[in-house]
């Protein structure tokens, strides 16, 4: 199953790194997915190669309540994004937090663990995309320290679109 487990805090549900092709990873990038496509009407085309999230070039977590998955998130060097000043990059993937387990912290939980991860690993800055139908993305990123940055990735031309970044040499957690 996992290679790195990570409990948050006492009696917290546990982060684990996992493959990109890990069953529960598979089951909540499709739950994802069908967000994607109720609120904005299609799934996420950003094409995407597993390897992408093989360390050390990225990582892809579960997080987990006893055995049943909740939450996942991942990170992948994006060395072609230039954010504060550094293209040593790395950007969010698939954060996604199940219905039942929302408004418990699980999605900052998972945040802070892909910038202490991503930090681990070289990167200086964080960068995301997400949209204007995930309000409440928009609202935990901004909470967390993110700040809007020149859009990028697949979507960068879309009006849905909005972009951020963190830089973790001044923001770390």
């Amino acid at each position: 199953m996992a290679e790195t487990e990570v409990r948050v805090e006492a009696g917290a549900p546990r982060i684990a790194r996992v493959e990109y092709g890990d069953p529960d990873a598979l089951a909540l990038i499709a739950q994802v997915q069908e967000e994607y496509v109720r609120r904005y009407g299609g799934p996420d085309r950003t094409p995407l190669d597993p390897a992408m999230f093989d360390p050390p070039v990225g990582s892809f977590f579960v997080a987990y309540a006893d055995s049943t998955p909740l939450a996942t998130g991942a990170w992948r060097r994006r060395d072609d994004v230039v954010a504060f000043g550094s293209a040593v990059t790395a950007e969010i993937k698939r954060m996604y937090v199940v219905p039942d387990a929302r408004g418990r912290g699980l999605a900052r939980a998972v945040l802070a663990h892909l910038e202490s991860t991503a930090a681990s690993s070289g990167a200086v800055v964080m960068v995301l995309e997400t949209g204007v139908a995930q309000p409440e993305a928009i609202a935990l990123y901004e909470s967390s320290g993110y700040t809007a940055i020149e859009p990028f990735g697949h979507y960068r031309h879309s009006p849905l679109n909005r972009c951020y970044g963190k830089d973790l040499r001044c923001c770390s957690r």
